[in-house]
């Protein structure tokens, strides 16, 4: 839902509550694809001390599972919310997710972190702006999961890797190599399909891949300088006051759902706090434990499960022109999956022999 190249960061491994909550975004999965990949973790470098290497990649598949999983079941979540829209959903999920990270705060005893990272302006300037993209990410997702177009909420994470790829040459000036470039290429071509397709822009799916390539950018920005919680609690702060007017607003109106719908709506959507951070510390553990090519791939885990909860749950119709469309998306991201295995595969023979090097000198 979640990217945003080489932004995942791997740490150690996890054994306390403060060491679970690592650097990570908000919501939905990072993208890893456009990255060179990475040679593990320093768990794994330290396993002479702990855990086998196996048990500890193993674990770090599960956690990685388990946070993609979630991610991509969210819309099964939205659906039994309904008739709640998508505002009231997403103001909820703001107001709810602070409380809740206030409390994980507590229990972790970070609050001096979290102060600490208020008063840097340099932590605190890009959390407000990814705050900002991340509010037009969840509305974007939410308002097209309730209103049947959750095939191209899907879509709109399959299409992120590729703008993550375009953001690296217009913004950060990188190079890319043959094969990105044809990825990028069938990507207009899949864009130029499904707009035939759909008659329209699919405007859904392109504002989620920009929104949150975005978000991305900008919390690589900040890189090691705040924690998953952290982020987490300072964007929703920074929501939440906009977030608790739409609610009174919706209340006052009589549009509101929270208190009319009974007792079983009202704690969904007060779970909203819940199933917004436990994915996240789901990948944060799961980033600790695995090389940058593992997150990579796992990353198509949540845009799958959604697009197929989409077609087997909602029932939501796919055309033939769209069919042709997500499978020119799916073989642009192939090349692009190729593309970072082989240049992975590269970097890493390239780091044996100077250590080789190193070592005959």
């Amino acid at each position: 839902m979640r990217n945003i190249a080489g932004m995942v960061r791997v740490g150690q491994n996890v054994s306390t509550p403060d060491q679970i909550i690592s650097s990570s975004p908000s919501d939905q999965p990072t993208t890893a694809v456009t990255g060179s990949g990475g040679e593990g973790t320093d768990g794994a470098a330290k396993q002479g001390l702990g855990k086998p290497v196996r048990s500890e990649s193993t674990a770090g598949i599960l956690f990685g599972i388990g946070a993609y999983g979630l991610w991509g079941l969210l819309p099964l979540y939205f659906f039994i919310l309904m008739p709640a829209g998508a505002i009231e959903i997403v103001a909820n999920r703001v107001v709810w997710s602070l409380i809740f990270c206030a409390l994980l705060i507590t229990i972790t005893r970070s609050w001096r972190i979290f102060g600490a990272a208020l008063k840097d302006r340099s932590v605190f300037g890009p959390l407000a702006l990814a705050a900002g993209l991340i509010a037009i990410n969840w509305l974007t997702y939410t308002f097209g999961v309730t209103t049947g177009h959750a095939v191209e909420t899907s879509l709109g994470y399959f299409i992120n890797p590729l703008v993550s790829v375009l953001l690296g040459v217009f913004v950060l000036k990188e190079k890319l190599r043959p094969l990105q470039w044809t990825a990028v290429g069938i990507g207009f071509v899949a864009v130029g399909v499904l707009t035939f397709s759909y008659g329209q822009l699919p405007w859904i799916a392109l504002i989620l891949a920009f929104s949150f390539g975005l978000y991305g950018f900008v919390k690589k920005r900040v890189g090691p300088k705040v924690d998953a919680l952290t982020s987490l609690s300072v964007e929703t702060m920074v929501l939440a006051p906009f977030a608790a007017i739409t609610m009174v607003v919706l209340g006052v109106t009589g549009a509101e759902t929270l208190t009319t719908m009974g007792a079983g709506h009202f704690w969904l959507l007060v779970a909203s706090g819940v199933i917004t951070a436990v994915p996240l510390l789901f990948f944060g553990a799961s980033a600790r434990r695995l090389p940058m090519t593992t997150i990579g791939l796992l990353q198509y885990f949540a845009p799958i499960l959604q697009f197929v909860v989409a077609l087997l749950v909602f029932h939501e119709t796919m055309t033939t022109a769209r069919w042709i469309g997500f499978c020119v998306v799916w073989l642009a991201l192939v090349l692009l999956t190729i593309d970072m295995l082989r240049t992975t595969r590269k970097n890493s023979a390239l780091k044996k022999r100077a250590r080789l090097a190193a070592v005959e000198a």
